[in-house]
């Protein structure tokens, strides 16, 4: 066979990189884990299939617990968090024309912070960019491989060439849709699921807020959020059909339905505009339990999901590269494994308290679509009991800020 030929039939040997960490996944839990590592002496390479562009303009949540704010303020990465975030000392809870503020100082002792995932975002990757991390965006087929092993390797296309990252560990925080979780077998995995018939339809405009707390509403069309992400730009969302389409829903029509939902008396204090962005997110819960498989780590999406509801999303995925960040760092600088040992277990115990509260948020405040009148009647009496009761609104407020971290990896 003639020499040319051969070498046709030959795939190209890929191009190599060795780092201590492969890290699947170049948003908030990929940037801030490489950031994390690096503060710690470990080396990491960032893989992401989407482009920077694509990562950067994401619209997701806004409502920061203070344990993440501490974790990104340890991390040197607040500065502008600090100065533009807007602390939020309750949210209010609507209900039959009835409203019930939950004080998050009085009866937790703390509070929230208003910043958008799109900051936090434009932060991390900032610092990276000053950092001069190595990043592939736009990265193709990914896969990972020899996971079991003490040499496991990410291989992927990028800009034409094959690569080949070798590395100690890997760290899949690539999402729900994500190759890390799909790399471990299927037999090797425990997964729960529960998928509700409804999402939320999102609404973003530069508008000011019709309140300065966040407002939460029950009505008999359904839920309504009222949101914020500056003085000036606000964010609304409503319930909203799997099997509508979201082309029905013209600007003015969204802001005619968040008056009915959130009720005569907020109606008064919301100005329309347009929409710069509207965006229809389903809901769901989802926990894979196995968070770690040989070297391979799990963390944010692509382990867990809640509904938006309890808005645990973001504060969830950046609680488990604090988890991950500690352990590697012990294992790699201080040769002590009971960190990444207990990593899932530690890092679960605070994820299913977290699903627990989205989940119950979730079917209190939702039309779940019931086809008697029991559960309507059931969720009534419970947000009455809420409005009532501060034993009630306590517990709200704890979960709702944040439990506290569990800061012994062993």
């Amino acid at each position: 066979m003639p020499a040319s030929v051969n070498a046709m039939l030959t795939p190209p040997k890929p191009q190599s990189l060795r780092t201590q960490v492969a890290i699947i996944g170049g948003g908030p839990a990929g940037l801030l884990l490489s950031h994390l590592l690096a503060n710690a002496g470990i080396t990491s390479v960032i893989i992401e299939r989407q482009t920077a562009a694509h990562v950067m303009e994401r619209i997701r949540a806004g409502v920061l617990e203070q344990g993440s704010v501490d974790i990104l303020t340890n991390a040197g990465l607040a500065d502008r968090l600090h100065a533009q975030g807007q602390r939020h000392a309750g949210f209010a809870l609507a209900h039959n024309g009835k409203t019930c503020r939950i004080a998050l100082n009085t009866l937790a002792n703390s509070h929230v912070t208003i910043y958008g995932q799109t900051e936090v975002t434009a932060d991390l990757m900032a610092a990276h960019i000053a950092r001069n991390t190595t990043m592939f965006h736009a990265a193709r087929n990914v896969s990972l491989h020899n996971l079991t092993t003490n040499q496991p390797h990410v291989r992927f296309e990028h800009d034409g060439d094959t690569w080949q990252i070798e590395a100690d560990f890997i760290a899949g925080c690539d999402g729900f849709r994500g190759p890390s979780r799909q790399a471990i077998p299927m037999a090797e995995r425990v997964e729960h699921q529960r998928d509700y018939p409804f999402g939320w339809l999102g609404i973003l405009a530069d508008v000011p807020p019709c309140s300065h707390e966040l407002i939460y509403a029950s009505s008999a069309r359904g839920f309504a959020l009222a949101s914020m992400r500056s003085p000036t730009r606000s964010r609304y969302y409503i319930q909203f059909r799997a099997d509508e389409d979201i082309a029905q829903w013209s600007d003015d029509r969204i802001w005619d339905e968040l008056a009915t939902r959130l009720g005569p008396e907020v109606a008064t204090t919301i100005t329309p505009g347009p929409a710069l962005e509207k965006s229809i997110a389903p809901l769901r819960s989802f926990v894979c339990e196995t968070m770690r498989y040989g070297r391979l780590f799990l963390a944010g999406d692509a382990a867990h999901i809640v509904p938006p509801t309890g808005a645990k999303g973001l504060n969830l995925a950046l609680g488990d590269v604090q988890y991950l960040a500690t352990a590697l760092n012990a294992y790699i600088n201080a040769n002590n494994a009971a960190g990444i040992e207990n990593y899932a277990k530690t890092a679960l115990a605070r994820v299913w308290k977290s699903e627990r509260f989205s989940w119950s948020l979730t079917n209190l405040l939702h039309d779940l679509g019931d086809a008697d009148s029991f559960g309507k009647n059931m969720r009534a009496a419970e947000l009455d009991y809420i409005f009532n009761s501060q034993a009630a609104q306590t517990t709200i407020a704890e979960n709702y800020v944040g439990l506290p971290f569990d800061d012994v990896l062993a």
